[in-house]
């Protein structure tokens, strides 16, 4: 499993994880496309607007490595803002290559995309 040097491994301030530490012993966790619904709490909606500006900053609009970012998270963003960049895509492979799609993501998180 690739480890993202440099990436933030949580949201500064809370607890919300951006990163994993180790493999998952049982069996990666694959990623699955979860529904963001308007009564989200908002502390949800800034760690998804943090986590966004993070894969951002690190990766632009290049092909990444899934590896060791969190699938939970990874999860509220899949399939709408991070599309995979391979046919065939594996939601179960910590090497399966993601992509920001960017014109969505700039929708979605504007404040993830300023200066």
């Amino acid at each position: 499993m690739l480890k993202h040097r440099g990436f933030p491994g949580r949201m500064p301030g809370s607890d919300f994880q951006f990163t994993i530490r180790r493999a998952n012993p049982k069996g990666v966790t694959p990623l699955t496309r979860r529904e963001r619904r308007s009564d989200r709490k908002s502390v949800d909606r800034r760690a998804d607007t943090a986590f966004m500006a993070a894969l951002w900053e690190c990766f632009g609009n290049e092909p990444f490595e899934r590896g060791n970012l969190d699938a939970g998270r990874l999860s509220w963003l899949f399939g709408r803002e991070v599309v995979p960049a391979q046919d065939p895509f594996d939601p179960a492979d910590y090497e399966a290559l993601l992509v920001i799609n960017e014109p969505l993501a700039r929708a979605s998180f504007a404040d993830a995309f300023e200066d």
